[in-house]
């Protein structure tokens, strides 16, 4: 057996894919201290795993410290984080003795801290994967297209909190992209190949096992002999970013005098009173279990959020992608790319168009057929005892064990 250190943060999409891994670790005899914020404790503690936090309001507000305009902004903004995280870890554990790590790819200044402790590290990466060229080009093309005037603070500020860094933990930073993309030997990535973006390019240290589904019903009733022969459109806008009261009274407009079904979920911000009159064709909740009835729908109206985006296509279900904020536009293309779904945009956003792409989308049975292709694919990855199986093997590759 041997101790495993896990670094998280918040956010669902962070979060829900290592559960299943935790989980098969337990299971296999290993013994995981899990370091994630507050809000998580009893889903992580569910695990069996033991369950550490640090301050959730002190690292969001480090977080967003740094700008959120351009990419070096957003990683001075992780780079802040450190002094929020490293502290915190380093003396909840003091004494304590651990024989690898594991670390989400982004949250938790996680290569930092296996420097620090010298663990052997696997990062976690819950979000497409990203090579050091592409994130290098990117880094470049804020230095090409902005001026000087805005590029010279913000990387004045990289240069000062990475020394930083270096004087108070003896932590080295070589680069934005270690920074903001925590790399290490062996990186477990929540997709399939297939679905990964210049999947191909990708070495072996990259072991894409796909998604981790499974159900996560709360105690909210849902009816589920109301849809089992109907085939509905299933409507959602994520956990996150779902208080759109003007977006739901426009599906009620695209879709009230139709023969579809509708599964709407609004999330637990808004208040169903306040959306007026429901269609007679539409099933409106706070809360819907997501996986249980992507099972039943022929279509999932989406943001596309990584976690979304895998179960709706893991089910087989085509998908309209509405993006609204960080990595969801990248997802939505890739979607788009292979056939998958179609891409629409919320602020130019009509009911004439939804509708319309729904009916395209439903009359074409290439989109089906794209979604059942890349459902085989998740699949076939393996999963959490994949992932599980490729951490074991890279732990039997280092002497320390």
């Amino acid at each position: 057996m041997a101790r495993v250190l896990f670094i998280n943060a918040g956010s669902e999409g962070h979060i829900n894919p290592t559960i299943g891994v935790v989980q098969e670790l337990i299971s296999r005899g290993e013994e995981v201290v899990y370091f994630c914020i507050e809000a998580f404790r009893d889903r992580i503690e569910k695990t069996g795993a033991t369950v550490r936090t640090f301050d959730d309001q002190k690292f969001i507000k480090a977080f967003i410290s740094g700008g959120r305009h351009y990419l070096l902004e957003r990683v001075n903004g992780l780079l802040h984080t450190a002094d929020i995280v490293i502290p915190s870890v380093l003396e909840q554990i003091q004494g304590e003795h651990f024989d690898y790590i594991i670390h989400d790819s982004m949250f938790g200044c996680g290569s930092l801290l296996a420097e620090i402790l010298k663990l052997p590290a696997i990062s976690s990466c819950s979000t497409f994967a990203q090579s050091k060229q592409t994130f290098d080009r990117m880094i470049e093309q804020f230095f090409n297209d902005v001026p000087d005037e805005i590029t010279k603070p913000i990387n004045d500020k990289y240069q000062s909190v990475t020394s930083m860094i270096q004087q108070k933990y003896g932590a080295e930073i070589h680069s934005p992209y270690e920074a903001f993309c925590n790399p290490a030997p062996l990186t477990i990535v929540y997709t399939a190949r297939e679905f990964q973006p210049d999947g191909e390019t990708f070495d072996q240290t990259y072991s894409f096992v796909g998604p981790s589904i499974s159900s996560r019903s709360m105690q909210e009733d849902f009816d589920f002999a109301a849809i089992r022969n109907k085939k509905p459109i299933y409507i959602s806008l994520g956990t996150v970013l779902n208080q759109a009261m003007d977006f739901y009274k426009l599906c009620f407009e695209a879709f009230r005098n139709t023969d579809h079904t509708i599964v709407m979920s609004v999330g637990n911000k808004t208040a169903i009173s306040d959306l007026g009159e429901i269609p007679a064709n539409f099933i409106v909740k706070n809360y819907v279990p997501q996986t249980d009835v992507l099972q039943y729908a022929k279509l999932f109206i989406t943001h596309g959020g990584m976690n979304s985006a895998h179960e709706g296509l893991y089910f087989g279900v085509p998908l309209i992608v509405i993006p609204l904020s960080a990595d969801q536009p990248i997802i939505a293309d890739q979607v788009a790319k292979i056939g998958a779904g179609t891409v629409l945009q919320m602020q130019s956003l009509t009911a004439n168009q939804l509708h319309e792409a729904a009916d395209h989308v439903l009359s074409l049975p290439s989109f089906k057929e794209a979604a059942g292709h890349i459902s085989e694919s998740f699949r076939k990855s393996g999963g959490y005892q994949q992932a599980v199986d490729d951490i074991f093997k890279f732990k039997s590759q280092h002497h320390s064990f």
